[in-house]
């Protein structure tokens, strides 16, 4: 099962990464230590870094179980963040981000709910979704908007390097159908 290339909401346009897009993201948030404080990998120290990454979504995006998507406003084709969901049998998994200058204006939010609304109607999908380390209430924030519900607390589940050496805690948040 494959989502459309493109995907547009009242104020975003998802689409494919594309290489060109990588001078672009690390600009506006690869690099950034704020936007990557609860993420799982370290800032990207150079845009070489950011190019295998856009490498990695395209190769992602031939296996048809990963589909990375970057998002930008209508009427513009500069990506502002990302958002990326893997298909595991009758469960969607998803992440996101968003540089640093779109914080608080409700793209993430957007962006999320109109990825969980594709996969709930996908006919073998039931479950979407989304962990984050506990202390990001930004994140919990955009999983409640979309209507996901928290599960539980999953310990020392998820290596946040920006934050410690040693596995943290993270909310698990869900929606089924």
């Amino acid at each position: 099962m494959r989502p459309p290339d493109r995907i547009k909401t009242e104020r975003l346009v998802l689409r494919i990464p594309a290489l060109t897009d990588a001078n672009i993201l690390y600009d506006t948030y690869t690099q950034d230590p704020e936007v990557t404080r609860y993420v799982m990998w370290r800032p990207h120290t150079s845009v070489d870094q950011t190019l295998e990454f856009i490498k990695s979504c395209l190769a992602a995006w031939e296996g048809e179980r990963r589909f990375p998507y970057v998002f930008m406003l209508k009427g513009s084709d500069i990506p502002i963040g990302m958002i990326d969901f893997h298909i595991n049998g009758p469960n969607v998994g998803i992440g996101y981000v968003v540089g640093r200058a779109y914080w608080g204006r409700g793209y993430v939010p957007e962006a999320v709910n109109v990825i969980v609304k594709w996969a709930l109607n996908q006919p073998s999908i039931y479950r979407v979704c989304a962990d984050c380390d506990v202390e990001n209430t930004a994140s919990v924030r955009v999983m409640e908007k979309v209507g996901m519900q928290q599960e539980g607390v999953l310990k020392r589940f998820a290596l946040r390097p920006n934050i410690s050496a040693e596995p943290r805690d993270s909310y698990l948040y869900a929606i089924v159908k």
